[in-house]
């Protein structure tokens, strides 16, 4: 986005089609994991074009050539509960050996303010570049906030992916961590009065695990 040189919004046919079954509320939760899972492994190619690559000697069946691969363990995924575990199969498809940590935060009803309540980190995780989740980028409190904690524990390369953003939440990201790349499939209009993102698509986690 121009306004924040940091937040990329995808503009990819594939992901508006995903996007536009997820929003739907005739979407079943098998199939709404489902297009999670895979609109965040289209992301997760996309938010790698600068990834740092090591050179490797591989034999063909023809000779010997050197080519480049990310190195092993190098990348860690920290999902924010709950709704963000639904996006970590989508990376794993990328980085199979990718180590997973947990932040757990919570919104006030009354305050809307994000309280955090759980977080369990990967042992060396200030040397991997990390993927933070959420899939839905709303008031941008907890996403902002668990930014900290990542930054407290030492982290310098990490990413922000949502599958759908507020205005607020961008604004919010961008000033207190202008340092972290935000990626977003979609940018929605708004938010109501109870902090939900219109038109959105609803509570994401709710959907993903049938709890309404």
């Amino acid at each position: 986005m121009q306004e924040y040189p940091n937040v990329f919004v995808f503009d990819h046919p594939l992901i508006k089609h995903k996007v536009s079954i997820l929003r739907d509320k005739n979407t079943g939760m098998k199939e709404f994991r489902e297009l999670i899972e895979e609109i965040t492994t289209v992301m997760t190619y996309e938010s790698m074009r600068d990834v740092e690559l090591e050179p490797v000697e591989v034999e063909t069946p023809l000779e010997k050539t050197v080519q480049y691969r990310v190195p092993e363990e190098s990348v860690a995924i920290v999902p924010i509960l709950r709704a963000g575990l639904g996006m970590v199969n989508g990376v794993h498809r990328v980085f199979p050996t990718a180590r997973v940590g947990h932040i757990g935060m919570y919104r006030n009803e009354e305050t809307l303010e994000p309280q955090e309540y759980y977080c369990k980190l990967p042992e060396g995780i200030e040397e991997k570049t990390v993927f933070l989740v959420d899939p839905m980028l709303a008031t941008g409190g907890s996403a902002a906030d668990a930014l900290d904690v990542l930054k407290k524990r030492g982290c310098k390369k990490i990413k922000f992916m949502a599958i759908i953003a507020a205005p607020q939440g961008i604004k919010t990201l961008s000033e207190r961590h202008p340092d972290v790349p935000v990626y977003v499939s979609t940018l929605d209009r708004e938010l109501n009065e109870q902090g939900y993102i219109l038109p959105g698509l609803g509570d994401a986690g709710d959907r993903l695990y049938g709890t309404k």
